[in-house]
């Protein structure tokens, strides 16, 4: 874990130069006394190494701290690759970073908004606290976890190969490098039992896995009871995301429509139910990651549009 050093905190009631102060004080909307408390860019952090390369590239004169808008001046963060949902932990205070950089606003012309919208880190809070100058920030990356579960008797007894489960991790694998995110998937194998499957999902929304996706038991037989497991589970139901999957694959092969499976939210988590053949893995991955991504931010609050 990296440890980042505070070189200045800032505050001020208008848009535009924060000015030092001797501390800062975090509370649930962002810092006391600070113009941008109660939006979505809470708090605003960024390195000095970023304001040097600025006054190189640019040939500007010495800058002051503040003078970027930032909230909190600080260096160490170095060549770290900073991305949404990571945090930072400052004494009993924690930020989680919502966005990096900002819509460019060209009639400004401070030296602020030709950083902070490339490189600044926005964040909110998510504990209070003070902080000032010679505190040191614990940077604490976010990865991703996801959790794939086969639900098969047969392949549970190892009477057969688990193909559908290792098909939903070569493609979840793929959106997560894709979108260079750091991230671990594991996957289980369990019999068609709707109490192992309640225990697992329960162990993996209880430790915020990001994405639990189940595959089999979404049919009509008697052992098929995945759905009627999941469903009672989840707090609230995403319908349109399997509604659209089975229109638009059953309008060519109707055994399409005959899938159950159901998708939506367990706290923190996302879940998904899949058929278990590789080619409906497919299909339906291939529609459910679309959408993946932007469902991250919805399930935290963060405004992306």
């Amino acid at each position: 874990m990296k440890n980042i050093k505070i070189l200045s905190v800032n505050v001020s009631e208008k848009r535009g130069i924060k000015q030092p102060a001797d501390k800062i004080e975090l509370f649930e909307k962002g810092i006391k006394g600070d113009v941008h408390s109660n939006t979505s860019r809470q708090v605003s952090i960024i390195d000095t190494d970023h304001i040097d390369l600025f006054r190189k590239l640019t040939n500007a004169r010495d800058t002051k701290y503040g003078e970027f808008a930032e909230n909190i001046t600080v260096t160490g963060i170095g060549d770290a690759k900073i991305i949404p949902f990571d945090k930072f932990k400052i004494g009993n205070a924690e930020l989680e970073v919502t966005q990096i950089g900002k819509p460019f606003h060209d009639k400004f012309r401070e030296l602020g908004n030709y950083v902070m919208p490339r490189v600044g880190i926005f964040c909110r809070v998510s504990k209070t606290g003070i902080i000032k100058a010679g505190d040191t920030m614990q940077y604490i990356p976010k990865t991703y976890k996801a959790l794939i579960i086969t639900l098969s008797d047969r392949a549970s007894k190892g009477e057969y190969e688990d193909r559908s489960g290792p098909a939903i991790k070569n493609l979840l694998k793929e959106f997560f490098e894709k979108k260079e995110l750091p991230f671990e998937i594991f996957s289980e194998i369990i019999p068609d039992n709707g109490e192992m499957l309640k225990e697992l999902i329960n162990s993996a929304t209880t430790k915020k896995y990001d994405v639990i996706i189940t595959t089999g038991g979404t049919g009509i037989g008697k052992r098929d009871i995945t759905v009627e497991t999941v469903q009672p589970m989840l707090d609230k139901e995403i319908p349109g995301i399997m509604e659209h999957i089975r229109i638009k694959y059953g309008s060519v092969k109707p055994n399409a429509l005959l899938s159950r499976g159901v998708a939506g939210t367990i706290d923190e988590s996302l879940v998904y139910t899949l058929p278990g053949s590789v080619k409906a893995v497919n299909e339906y991955m291939t529609e459910i990651l679309k959408t993946l991504y932007h469902l991250f931010f919805m399930l935290r609050g963060v405004d992306v549009h």
